[in-house]
């Protein structure tokens, strides 16, 4: 269930954050540990790396709050970025250490990259969009109980969701980057690794 306003939450759960309140690093954990759990885990394969990536991307959350801007994008997207680019970082690393070829870390950064925009186009999509998209394929029904379930015609839910997936496609487009840039908000950072 979406939000009423994600940008008004994302920016007071930055200055609680910033005021160093606990409760909100632990609300902002049940939220998105699982998005950037997933994000890793796609990336690194690895359960464990998976794991002390999500550790690793709250504690830079938390030690640095400021470093999120609201006008670049939703707090959701940033964290899927710095999950992207930490995973991707340590995935390079593993490749450094001769854990993985070259072809094999280059083939996982851009499915991770694809499976990132993906997440970020649906985030990002009108509501009604979204939520037609979440209820022909989290619930698997088809378009009539889609249409039924928000209320509207079986044409307008065939439009949503064939809207919906077109967007979505865009994820899928040759030519996306593979530098672990996902083409959401900019962490301040630029391309340099976590920390």
């Amino acid at each position: 269930m979406a939000t009423p306003a994600p940008q008004r939450w994302d920016r007071k759960m930055q200055q609680r954050l910033a005021r160093g309140e606990e409760a909100a690093l632990g609300e902002l954990y049940d939220r998105y540990a699982s998005l950037v759990h997933s994000l890793a885990s796609r990336v690194l394969g690895d359960d464990e790396a998976a794991n002390h990536i999500t550790r690793e991307v709250f504690g830079y959350i938390w030690e640095n709050p400021d470093a999120y801007d609201p006008k670049h994008g939703s707090l959701r997207s940033w964290i899927a970025t710095l999950t992207q680019r930490q995973a991707v970082h340590r995935l390079r690393q593993l490749q450094n250490r001769g854990r993985s070829t070259p072809d094999e870390v280059e083939a996982r950064v851009r499915r991770a990259n694809t499976a990132a925009r993906a997440d970020f186009i649906v985030t990002s999509m009108p509501a009604p969009l979204r939520a037609a998209l979440e209820l022909a394929y989290r619930d698997r029904v088809d378009y009539r109980t889609a249409a039924a379930g928000l209320g509207v015609s079986e044409d307008e839910a065939r439009r949503r969701l064939r809207l919906g997936l077109q967007l979505l496609s865009t994820a899928m487009e040759p030519g996306g980057h593979t530098d672990g840039h996902t083409g959401h908000p900019h962490d301040p950072r630029g391309q340099r690794g976590h920390r």
